[in-house]
């Protein structure tokens, strides 16, 4: 039965990636909104994640877990974005969310709900899209005439962050065919485990990840290590952007859940002392800017054999110098490896039962770690 549940929930999300607002062009064929336009520069609105305000009316994002979350009032809402923007969860009030695409030329601006009771409401927006080949743009909102935004809702005092590859993305978890490869129609950051595990917990979440990169060497790179990796993204507002570093001090996790190594091992060539020598760099860059966070570092699912043992080796190693050198806030958690009894998702990802069953592991760990009871 539960099977069968999300099946029909994942049917409903592409479903709703369809619906989006039928305002009629003007003759030079641009849409011409109607009712009460809210820029995304207003102080109503709030946004959780990395995003570069250098144009307040145009905020730009390239991570997947951006949010923007609004309280509104009215029955209906629109929401303006940059065409081929990419794809975005959205929630209004306490409904079960849905996918929501900026896919075309022509989507700038979605619908997101209508006929709504009178009342006040309030919308959750997550990007859950791969950025690197998109820079995703949000534009406002669009209301009811004469309605107006409210204050933002309140943030849990809970917040985690994800560092990681792939998997943390969600890449594949929307298709059931482990023979598929990378789209952004079947990638979707909402249902993965970080995702999960932070709503399980009832914590914030924001994640820097992207397909493909390791820690010293991305997928198939060569020994010697890519001069582009997470250690040289970590500080970046948008990836592959070093005009902007990222102010640490909007967001302060409590934990930071670190998963790589995938990547740097997935082929053969890795260098054991680059690698371990990426963990470190990126420990002391995590470290420096969030000096009070608890530090996970993950073993992912997706490793076997000698990958998996050099992984593990590895970080053991990191993690019992780090504390024999004075930080006791570092720590290791391991997946279970993947096994195929829960499928798979694109290239052999895990599926979203497998992203399931990644929260179902994490989730107790961190609780008892943190005292989120």
């Amino acid at each position: 039965m539960k099977k069968y549940l999300v099946t029909a929930v994942l049917l409903l999300v592409t479903m709703s990636s369809v619906a989006q607002n039928m305002t009629p062009s003007t003759p030079s064929g641009r849409l011409e909104p109607s009712g009460t336009r809210i820029p995304a520069s207003d102080n109503q609105i709030q946004y959780l994640g990395r995003v570069s305000f250098k144009n307040p009316e145009a905020p730009v994002f390239t991570f997947p877990s951006v949010q923007i979350r609004a309280n509104f009032t009215g029955t209906s809402l629109r929401m303006i974005a940059k065409p081929k923007s990419g794809y975005f969860m959205a929630q209004i009030d306490k409904s079960e969310a849905f996918k929501v695409a900026f896919n075309s030329e022509r989507d700038s601006i979605v619908t997101l709900a209508t006929a709504l009771p009178e009342g006040n409401h309030q919308v959750k927006l997550m990007y859950v899209t791969e950025g690197y080949e998109r820079r995703a743009e949000f534009h406002g909102f669009l209301l009811d005439k004469g309605h107006q935004l409210l204050p933002p809702p309140e943030l849990s005092d809970r917040r985690i962050e994800f560092i990681g590859n792939s998997i943390t993305c969600g890449y594949g978890v929307e298709s059931v065919q482990c023979d598929s490869h990378f789209m952004d129609e079947t990638c979707n950051h909402y249902l993965s485990y970080a995702v999960q595990t932070a709503r399980n917990l009832d914590a914030e979440e924001i994640s820097v990840c992207r397909s493909g990169i390791g820690v010293y060497r991305n997928y198939d790179g060569p020994r010697s290590g890519d001069k582009i990796n997470m250690n040289t993204e970590y500080t970046h507002t948008l990836l592959y952007d070093d005009s902007e570093q990222w102010d640490f001090s909007r967001y302060q996790p409590q934990v930071v859940c670190i998963n790589l190594g995938t990547n740097d091992t997935s082929t053969k060539g890795a260098d054991p002392k680059l690698l371990k020598k990426g963990y470190v760099d990126l420990l002391s860059q995590v470290r420096k800017a969030n000096a009070n966070a608890k530090i996970v570092f993950l073993c992912g699912p997706m490793m076997s054999g000698d990958s998996l043992t050099l992984v593990k080796k590895t970080l053991n190693e990191v993690v019992q110098e780090a504390n024999k050198n004075g930080d006791e806030q570092v720590y290791r958690f391991d997946f279970q490896p993947q096994n195929g009894d829960l499928g798979y998702g694109a290239d052999w990802h895990p599926s979203y039962w497998q992203h399931e069953q990644m929260a179902g592991e994490l989730t107790p760990y961190l609780r008892k770690l943190m005292g989120w009871y």
